[in-house]
């Protein structure tokens, strides 16, 4: 193994030239999302070639260490803002052209992920093969009103319960360009769909005058998407079938084996979240992170045992790879494949990506300082997908992740008994990530659990190591899914109970950017494994933005908001002493 004084040391001239040019790229793609609009293909060109330029130049003066630093520092910005700005302009070109939209257009393609079927219909990801004009490649699509409403002697009209991924479609279909509400803290729904390459949205027509779908040829590809499906709709189909534990859980169970959200019940989500166990309910980090550890043990320890395989010396891949390396590899390629089978995610990227970094370096056999192993990770991220540092799941799983590098949770536990020691170190890990991460949420959330910390010291061990082992065998042998919805009950059950408290959960007005910052700061400082009177500083910066208020109209004057419900419409009138909510509009149903 390489240490990192080592490496650092018998090169001090290009000691800092990875540090600085992986810390420019984070720079140069922060920088480049802040751009109001737009340069051209050969404006970004001409940045790239600038800084891959000054790249050589630095590796060319290396007997001047700080200009070397600075060089890659510049090079690494600039490559970053350049390779960002012509992967946009390039999913740019792709944006539905204006006077298409609204029109009936014919369109022939694959279903391309697993569609996502409410009560209104469908929702679903279509590859466009076919059109009667240039489309973009890839569309979102709904397919509105239920099986029921369709006239099951007419065989012209296929009930919507048949549309399955890998399927090829021929439908007529109304497109708009990609859309979202402008909210301030809301999910940017036009973001997501950027980042999934979607570049317009519509519906499936239907109408009297207007061509039948017409289902071209089944199972043509997607494959993987296909398994996801049948593995989804047997999970809730035995939950459907079983008693009131299996039916409220059921989706619980599809969500943790193949990553849909949507099935999990909105009265459920409303517990994890108040609770703050949501990101356990689904595939996360720490579910394929997990699954990577155990992946990892059992190709060891099969290797190891490759002395009773009976193969040729000379074949037999196990003499010629150290039985480490194997399982570093092979935990990470299943932790790939897991990832990709729970619909390959943005939070399931990012693990894969850091878990492999983490994995590269020490099959190189290299050890470098925990901060340039995370700074690593986070360049990497960035360039697979420049539009995650816009995403609150990138800022909370990078900040937790640095934090738990930095207090060293990990340190060995000599002197205290192996469950002593595995629980002290739990707690520890929690109460570092509640600290660090609960300025960080009312920042970006506007809301933070009280009691987190608890159902989280209870959820993580029973969800990671119970819950979803159940889950993903039962993909093997089916009533394990059910066994995995009862394991669920008692934790729901005491997950409302702490929902119930007065304050389980507390919500703040949205403070301004720096107070915001300051109070992460101080949250990561609180975290640290310092003397206490330097953790203490923390606390000055972290009490303006539990303290903070909006400045409210002066008396005689009002302010009035228009508050985005979907289906309905409510106003909010804030004056120097009440605050007065009006909400007038009905329930969104196919009844009302």
């Amino acid at each position: 193994m390489v240490d990192s004084t080592v490496a650092f040391g018998r090169a001090p001239r290009l000691g800092w030239a990875l540090p600085a040019a992986l810390l420019g790229w984070v720079l140069g793609t922060a920088v480049q999302l802040q751009q109001s609009g737009l340069w051209s293909g050969a404006d970004y060109g001409v940045l790239g070639a600038a800084g891959a330029l000054t790249g050589l130049l630095a590796a060319a003066r290396a007997r001047r260490p700080r200009w070397v630093a600075l060089a890659c520092l510049l090079a690494g910005a600039l490559g970053a803002f350049a390779a960002t700005g012509l992967r946009a302009t390039c999913l740019q070109a792709q944006v539905l052209p204006a006077e298409w939209e609204g029109r009936d257009l014919r369109v022939t393609g694959v279903v391309s992920r697993m569609p996502q079927r409410s009560e209104a219909g469908w929702r679903f990801r279509f590859d466009v093969q076919e059109a009667s004009v240039p489309l973009p490649p890839r569309l979102q699509l709904g397919w509105y009103g239920s099986a029921s409403t369709l006239d099951e002697s007419d065989s012209t009209r296929p009930l919507l319960a048949e549309l399955r991924a890998g399927d090829r479609w021929a439908f007529t279909v109304r497109l708009k360009a990609p859309h979202g509400n402008l909210n301030p803290h809301g999910f940017d729904y036009e973001l997501w769909l950027w980042e999934q390459g979607v570049r317009a949205t519509g519906y499936v027509r239907e109408g009297a005058h207007d061509p039948p779908p017409q289902r071209l040829a089944e199972a043509v590809g997607h494959p993987v998407e296909r398994a996801r499906q049948a593995v989804r709709d047997a999970i809730l189909a035995q939950g459907a079938a079983g008693g009131a534990q299996a039916r409220r859980f059921a989706g619980v169970v599809a969500a943790l084996v193949t990553g849909d959200q949507g099935v999990i019940e909105r009265a459920d989500w409303d517990i994890f979240r108040a609770t703050g166990v949501a990101h356990l309910m689904s595939i996360s980090g720490l579910h394929i992170t997990m699954f990577a550890w155990l992946a990892a043990a059992l190709v060891g320890a099969a290797w190891r045992r490759s002395a009773r395989w009976r193969w040729p010396a000379r074949f037999n891949p196990c003499l010629r790879v150290p039985a480490p390396h194997a399982a570093l590899a092979g935990g990470v390629l299943l932790a790939a494949a897991y990832a990709l089978f729970s619909g390959w995610g943005v939070p399931a990227q990012r693990t894969v990506l850091m878990l492999a970094c983490v994995a590269v370096l020490k099959l190189a056999g290299l050890r470098w300082p925990w901060w340039l192993t995370w700074l690593l990770a986070c360049a990497v991220v960035l360039a697979w997908d420049p539009w995650a540092l816009l995403q609150a799941g990138f800022w909370l799983s990078f900040v937790a992740v640095g934090v738990l590098f930095a207090t060293d949770s990990g340190a060995a536990q000599e002197h205290r008994t192996i469950l002593g020691g595995r629980f002290l170190s739990l707690l520890r890990e929690q109460a570092v990530v509640t600290l660090a991460l609960t300025p960080l949420s009312l920042l970006l959330f506007g809301q933070a659990s009280v009691v987190g910390l608890l159902a989280n010291l209870l959820a993580i061990p029973w969800v990671t190591l119970v819950v979803t082992p159940l889950a993903l065998l039962g993909v093997f042998w089916a009533p394990l899914w059910a066994a995995a919805a009862w394991a669920l009950a008692p934790l729901a059950a005491l997950l409302q109970a702490l929902a119930a408290w007065p304050w389980a959960s507390v919500s703040m007005a949205a403070a301004p950017l720096a107070l915001g910052g300051l109070a992460v700061l101080g949250g990561v400082l609180l975290a640290l494994r310092w003397p206490w009177p330097l953790r203490a500083a923390g606390l000055p910066l972290v009490l303006p933005l539990l303290l903070w208020q909006p400045a409210r109209p002066a008396p005689g004057q009002f302010e009035l908001l228009a508050a985005d419900v979907g289906q309905g419409s409510a106003v909010l009138v804030r004056t120097a002493t009440p605050t007065l909510v009006y909400d007038a509009g009905p329930r969104y149903s196919l009844e009302s």
